[in-house]
């Protein structure tokens, strides 16, 4: 259990390190991603980036 607790926050480390360098080629600006300000901060909800970023990691799993 241990193990994929490990997995998962070195995953989400990865995203956040490699979020503005995907933000280059659009990713978090997809029609659908939500971004607002509210008391001078910026929100970010990124629904569509997530939904093809998890059907490409679908296909990858599926050709491994």
């Amino acid at each position: 259990m241990i193990r994929l607790y490990l997995v998962i926050f070195l995953v989400l480390i990865l995203i956040s390190w490699a979020a503005p360098w995907l933000g280059r080629f659009g990713l978090g600006r997809l029609p659908g991603d939500l971004r607002w300000r509210w008391r001078g901060r910026e929100w970010n909800l990124p629904v569509t980036s997530t939904i093809l970023a998890g059907m490409v990691a679908a296909a990858i799993a599926k050709l491994l």
